[in-house]
């Protein structure tokens, strides 16, 4: 099984101010959600993938991580005492059994299953249930990157048209970016992570198809030569770490790169769609 991406958590300190600066960009950004454990998010959906804006309101409720048992809150609560940016690479799930199945089988390192419900708020002013099964699992060659599977039991509770309807003509999630010293490294993990043996190993680094875009691992360098002299400018934080999304927007002619500086960490390309 080849997962696809789901998600990126995007930490920042003000998910409100970092869902207006979307928004400029012509994306629709979901009303606010809490979480039980003292973070709340707005999401930028797409087709089957979404970008969750991210910040500690409540940082009294944030339960701090033990052996073998994983934090979400206080994961991305040190992460933003660093810095901002994208914290978490996400991929989606048809089940939590067999994702630790799997997991398990490739040699990954594990977390205590991890499941919660909230309430989500629609585009009308109602209100649904959702609920997820989380799968952590952990690569110690980078771990200012959180990485998990995510299974969600109400999907139709949670994907809307209206919130997947962009003025920009944003549909789909072409590629992630993130940067390593050697990207060659990190194939071992991601291998199992994404269950995507068949990867593409060039000159800038490495390649993997997932079932819902790519994931691509390159070098600084590499990655200034795929997007110009200015690509790290407000990219901060030490190696490896999550540095740019690639969105398919309809109706776009020409590629266009929205610098890491106006989105709180995170590169983002806008790219016409195929």
């Amino acid at each position: 099984m080849v997962r696809g991406l789901d998600h990126v958590v995007v930490a920042v300190n003000d998910h409100q101010a970092a869902g207006r600066a979307f928004e400029e960009l012509g994306f629709t950004v979901t009303p606010e959600n809490r979480h039980a454990w003292g973070t709340a998010n707005r999401l930028v959906q797409l087709d089957g993938f979404f970008i969750e804006l991210l910040s500690v309101v409540e940082p009294e409720k944030i339960v701090e991580a033990s052996p073998g048992v994983f934090s979400f809150g206080a994961f991305n609560r040190d992460f933003l005492e660093k810095r901002q940016g994208a914290s978490m690479l996400v991929l989606d799930s048809s089940g939590a059994e067999q994702d630790r199945s799997d997991f398990q089988k490739a040699g990954l390192t594990l977390f205590e299953p991890f499941s919660f419900e909230r309430i989500a708020n629609l585009p009308d002013g109602s209100t649904a249930k959702v609920a997820f099964d989380l799968t952590f699992a952990e690569n110690p060659l980078s771990p200012e990157i959180g990485y998990f599977a995510c299974c969600n039991r109400y999907p139709d509770s949670f994907w809307k048209p209206d919130f997947q309807k962009h003025r920009n003509g944003a549909t789909s999630v072409r590629a992630v970016y993130l940067l390593a010293e050697d990207p060659s490294d990190h194939h071992e993990f991601l291998g199992g992570f994404t269950g995507q043996r068949e990867m593409r190993a060039t000159s800038l680094g490495l390649e993997i198809a997932t079932s819902r875009g790519k994931i691509h691992v390159v070098t600084p360098h590499a990655y200034e030569s795929l997007l110009g002299p200015d690509a790290l400018a407000g990219a901060r934080g030490s190696l490896p770490r999550i540095a740019a999304l690639d969105v398919a927007c309809k109706g776009l002619e020409q590629r266009r790169t929205v610098p890491a500086d106006r989105l709180s960490g995170l590169t983002l390309i806008l790219s016409p769609a195929n």
